[in-house]
């Protein structure tokens, strides 16, 4: 199907209102647009650029969790929550103040839920069996649990405003979501067309998002597709680019461009915006990694001055990296001494300016590898 001619769907009568029901996208698809062969290129080449750092970075999976951990606050965000960065890197709930627990338990359900999915595909295929199995993980103990976690909705679901009579946009209705997943999970693996994998992720996070599948969750669920569906089909080696930075940033021309694409067809549109988002965040992706490397080459060699703490600061510096706001609490338990111990390790950490104190209180201080973790605010 050539882009120009597509028809996005049809809307439906039911009971006193009106569902969407998009057209199906298992097929080939063509263009006549010079701009998205440009992009396509443009976003094709920062992504391989990006996906060098996955194989030149020493331990490179020490520095994904973060990037884990932003894409979960970043799309948490996206949905309502309040919890910074500075509080989605704690791992204990206690560590969190009571009024701030429920957003950091969304966002903490997403992190195990990524987890999950990415570890899940070196044994499995992208499919809609994950997608469920990721989305029970995501909603776990938190707002939503009750919307059918895991499961696809069996009622009728709606975007914006309080009721069906003034939503903005109404889904499909729940007995055409099996039949139209079913499809989606077809695109995604359909060998017989000749469609770039850019094309096709960009296509299926719209039909994802129009489809609306769980009751609740689906934006969430359908930004992390992207990633999966890249790591799936081996664009990426790890998972090192999620678009919801983007997506957050520019959230008035993202929905725009959903809503575009169901008002008028203009499916082309979406899919530019997608390639510059593609575009922009590997760039952005690409600089954080070199960041990376730069803050890591400068601790290491402040590690040099430390005479018989050095081995047990190479230990601290790699947990820093996957938690880099710590007490000296977990500086204990992490590597097995004494309290002491840790508070002389966590000085040397100090004078180096690998550590910061950001309490200043006398007890229960906290301590941040803020270089390091600046990398990953806005």
């Amino acid at each position: 199907m050539n882009l120009k001619d597509f028809k996005a769907g049809d809307y439906k009568q039911q009971y006193q209102y009106r569902s969407f029901t998009p057209s199906s996208v298992n097929h080939s698809w063509v263009w006549d647009d010079p701009k998205i062969n440009t992009l396509l290129e443009q976003a094709t080449q920062s992504l391989g650029e990006l996906n060098a750092f996955s194989l030149i970075v020493p331990n490179v999976d020490l520095f994904i969790r973060m990037h884990i951990i932003k894409e979960a606050n970043t799309s948490s965000r996206i949905e309502g929550t309040a919890t910074g960065m500075d509080e989605a890197v704690l791992e204990q709930e206690d560590e969190i103040a009571p009024e701030k627990r429920d957003d950091w338990n969304e966002v903490q359900n997403y992190i195990r839920a990524m987890n999950m999915a990415i570890a899940e595909l070196e044994k499995i295929p992208l499919s809609n069996r994950l997608m469920k199995k990721t989305h029970a993980i995501l909603m776990e103990g938190v707002r939503g649990e009750h919307k059918t976690p895991g499961e696809w909705r069996v009622s009728q679901n709606w975007i914006g405003g309080t009721s069906l009579s003034d939503a903005v946009f109404i889904p499909p209705h729940h007995t055409d979501v099996p039949e139209l997943m079913s499809d989606l999970e077809k695109f995604w693996h359909n060998e017989d067309i000749d469609v770039p994998h850019l094309i096709r992720i960009a296509i299926s996070h719209y039909q994802f998002e129009t489809i609306h599948p769980f009751l609740d969750g689906n934006g969430r669920i359908g930004r992390l597709l992207i990633t999966l569906y890249l790591v799936s089909h081996r664009l990426l080696y790890k998972p090192s680019l999620y678009l919801s930075d983007y997506f957050d940033k520019n959230r008035g021309a993202y929905y725009d461009a959903l809503t575009t694409v169901r008002a008028s067809n203009d499916l082309a549109h979406w899919i530019k915006l997608f390639l510059v988002a593609v575009i922009e965040t590997a760039k952005k992706g690409q600089r954080t990694f070199q960041e990376i490397l730069q803050v890591r080459n400068d601790a290491e060699t402040a590690l040099l001055s430390l005479g018989r703490r050095a081995g047990n600061g190479r230990k601290l510096l790699e947990l820093l990296y996957v938690r880099p706001y710590v007490s000296r609490k977990v500086v204990e338990k992490y590597l097995d001494i004494s309290p002491r111990a840790a508070d002389y390790l966590i000085a040397d950490f100090v004078r180096s300016e690998i550590l910061v104190e950001t309490t200043g209180w006398k007890r229960n201080r906290m301590y941040l590898f803020k270089r390091y973790f600046d990398l990953f605010l806005e």
